[in-house]
């Protein structure tokens, strides 16, 4: 089983929307693809490296054929074949590792065949386990994140229900603050202490919105005893006057009042006649009038009238009680005051309605002096204690205008404290679920910790290193021609050291040395089989000379050659040709089954966007990448114009790269800064053509991306003059080397492989 092809890469690196053309060749058993820096040979293998971590990319759409079953981006974790990716990434994480030490490799012996069961066996119940932990611990993640997001939305309440403008705890209130009166409350079991009714509740909304009030006066009145006045009323209509009567006076109360009147203006006025008819007055009547309204009888009538303004007097005082405002005391108090005031009004109406009937009743007696009278108004009931209930409203009303700040900041930890109680039931519940979780949590993590010990202990004792190790040794030796640097053997890996000490520097072509090789005996590792396996290489031989670059290709040869399927990627023109005629020389049923890609990159108007694409025939028929360049610029400069940028836009390069390798030939004795235009400028060609030529790459060459819409016009209007400009700048420089690289490729089209 292998790879037969990449069906899609979408916005993956410079890759923006890649499938898999029908008429492009699929994957065989060795494949050889090249590409410049730039064109995605990287993106390529970090595709391959999350094939072999069998895990999904951050981002990108990707698909990879294997078989008959094509497997997207979210199923990389089933991929079915075993894969090993050499690149950047491998380098970083496995060999020059922060921790300084090299990953270790492992060959089993057949002595510790039996322990190595015994070790899968172990791993495969770790890697359930390691499933369940991971579940565990997603679902210990999802309870604690439903009680963090309940404690956010529950603070957030009472935060809102008792922010203010100025200083108050509550306006910073947090989830943490909740949490832990949350936690204190179920601790303490007291829930149901703090829950309010609606009434208090909203008394105590009441006093939290309060501003501060002044403080009122008390009512200083208090109720009189009714039933006493009602005994005394009763006494003086029992009392009687005993007199010389006269009989019609008695029985006419009317005449009684008008005659007596009457005799005080006679006497007053010493006149001896009527003052109503001017008659003379019989001194007999006088007298018998003045024994009837005798002086008992006047003063009977002046202790009623003495009475009946005592009554009244008691009557306006209780007219004139003034009760505060309701709007003057806090809004909590209101309904309890004004419930009081109410009573108080009640009973001053119910004592203004019994005085007026005493002081009626005392007036009827006045007019009956001679006759006991019963008193027949019944003393109406009265709640004695309504003004100290009123004023003790009162003064609640003033105790907490002296407790204001106290009293404000009272109701807002009760109301708190309510809303806390209100879902502490939820609340619970959900710090439950998280403990649960933790538990559940850190059971599977015990039983993994189990495996791992008993894992490590079998490994102890048949993961022996020692022998790869000796042999990387070996082989670095050979590859390098000596054996300044060793690999030392670890407990987790080994170290690399130089004449016996740490290796603290190496060159790029050393580390690339020991990468490339330790990386082709990992291949030997137990926990890869090599056999149904994909090797992919990403420019194995970077930073390596052409004798150092021989031996790694001998190395990767030896190293993959049982493979099931082989991937290499590079941008080396000289391992490209030893990769390619290695594939070629193939023989036996492998001889067919080599493919040579190639990937380009291209801007397409919106960013760069790179595809795989089958070889130029050009990179196959010549044997340098001189040869090749030479020949692309050559029909750019040549060939009917293209119609758009894409076409143009490597030619900067390719101009740049063969100028580059012809005068490090004719012009050798020139460098330091700024060494190509010196090399330019020791060739006898127009100067302004020289110029045009050097801006032209400086401005377009070595681009990660195509600037502004007037330099892409000048590069489609420039490129094939400029492009005509070089060769023949070449040809100045020597013309009949130019002329036989013309014929070379004339001739190659003419046969029809160009």
């Amino acid at each position: 089983m292998a790879i037969r092809k990449i069906a899609r890469i979408c916005d993956y690196g410079v890759f923006r929307d890649f499938t898999w053309p029908q008429d492009l060749p699929e994957f065989g058993r060795y494949n050889l693809i090249y590409g410049w820096n730039g064109t995605g040979k990287t993106t390529l293998s970090r595709l391959f490296r999350h094939l072999e971590k069998r895990q999904p990319p951050t981002k990108g759409k990707l698909s990879v054929t294997v078989g008959d079953r094509e497997y997207s981006e979210e199923q990389f974790e089933m991929f079915p074949i075993p894969v090993r990716v050499f690149n950047r990434d491998f380098i970083d994480q496995t060999v020059f590792t922060k921790n300084g030490e090299v990953a270790p490799i492992y060959v089993i012996g057949e002595r510790n065949v039996e322990k190595q069961k015994q070790a899968d066996t172990l791993r495969n119940q770790r890697g359930d386990k390691n499933r369940e932990l991971e579940n565990a611990r997603a679902n210990q993640r999802e309870a604690e994140r439903k009680l963090d997001q309940f404690c956010i939305d529950r603070a957030r309440v009472i935060k809102n229900t008792l922010r203010t403008s100025g200083s108050n705890p509550y306006n910073d209130y947090d989830k943490r603050r909740y949490k832990e009166r949350a936690e204190k409350m179920v601790a303490d079991g007291d829930a149901a202490a703090h829950l309010l009714n609606e009434g208090e509740r909203d008394d105590l909304l009441a006093q939290h919105r309060d501003t501060p009030k002044p403080k009122v006066q008390q009512v200083a009145y208090t109720l009189p005893s009714l039933q006493q006045l009602a005994d005394v009323v009763s006494d003086l209509l029992q009392e009687t006057v005993v007199s010389a009567t006269i009989q019609a006076l008695k029985d006419d109360p009317d005449l009684a009042g008008w005659t007596r009147k009457g005799l005080g203006l006679h006497k007053d006025r010493n006149s001896k006649k009527c003052l109503f008819c001017e008659q003379p007055l019989p001194a007999s009547r006088l007298e018998a009038l003045e024994a009837h309204f005798s002086a008992e009888y006047e003063q009977f009538l002046g202790k009623l009238d003495e009475q009946i303004r005592q009554l009244q007097a008691a009557s306006d005082q209780a007219d004139r009680v003034e009760l505060p405002d309701s709007a003057k005391l806090y809004a909590d108090l209101v309904t309890e005051y004004d419930e009081a005031k109410s009573a108080v009004r009640k009973a001053l109406e119910r004592v203004h309605e019994f005085l007026a009937a005493l002081i009626r009743a005392l007036n009827d007696k006045k007019a009956k002096p001679f006759d006991r009278v019963a008193l027949d108004v019944a003393v109406p009931p009265l709640e004695v204690d309504v003004i100290d209930r009123l004023n003790g409203v009162i003064r609640k009303h003033n105790q907490a205008c002296d407790e204001f700040e106290a009293r404000v900041a009272r109701a807002r930890e009760r109301l708190a404290l309510d809303m806390i109680a209100m879902d502490l039931d939820e609340f619970e519940q959900l710090r439950d679920a998280v403990r649960q979780a933790e538990a559940d949590v850190k059971t599977v993590e015990q039983e993994v910790e189990r495996l791992t010990t008993e894992i490590e202990r079998l490994e102890r004792e048949i993961a022996e290193h020692r022998q790869p190790a000796e042999d990387l040794n070996r082989n670095l030796c050979k590859y390098l021609g000596h054996g300044e640097l060793q690999l030392a053997v670890r407990d987790t890996g080994y170290s690399i050291s130089r004449n016996g000490q740490p290796a603290t520097t190496l060159s790029e072509g050393e580390m690339t040395a020991i990468s490339l090789l330790y990386f082709l005996k990992s291949l030997e590792d137990r926990e890869f089989n090599l056999q149904n396996g994909v090797i992919v290489l990403d420019d194995p031989v970077s930073s390596l000379d052409q004798n150092s670059l021989f031996g790694a290709f001998g190395y990767i040869r030896a190293g993959t050659q049982t493979a099931a399927q082989v991937i290499i990627l590079t941008h080396n023109f000289l391992f490209f040709q030893l990769v390619r005629e290695w594939f070629r020389n193939l023989r036996g049923p492998d001889r067919r089954a080599w493919r040579v890609f190639m990937l380009e990159c291209a801007f397409d108007g919106v960013a760069r966007s790179a595809k795989l694409q089958p070889i130029d025939p050009l990179l196959m028929d010549f044997d340098s990448e001189y040869h090749y360049l030479f020949a692309r610029l050559y029909r750019m400069a040549t060939e009917p114009p293209a119609t758009s940028l894409e076409a143009y836009y490597w030619a900067p390069s390719i101009a740049r790269r063969l100028l580059e390798t012809f005068l490090a030939f004719r012009v050798p004795d020139e460098g330091g800064r700024n060494r190509l235009w010196r090399q330019m400028q020791a060739i006898e060609f127009d100067e302004g053509k020289k110029s045009r030529i050097y801006r032209y790459m400086q401005t377009h060459s070595h681009r990660s991306a195509v600037g502004n819409p007037d330099e892409d016009l000048t590069l489609l209007g420039e490129s094939r003059a400029v492009l005509s400009d070089v060769i023949e700048f070449m040809k100045a420089a020597d013309a009949d080397h130019v002329s036989r690289m013309i014929a070379r490729i004339t001739g190659s089209s003419e046969n029809g492989t160009s």
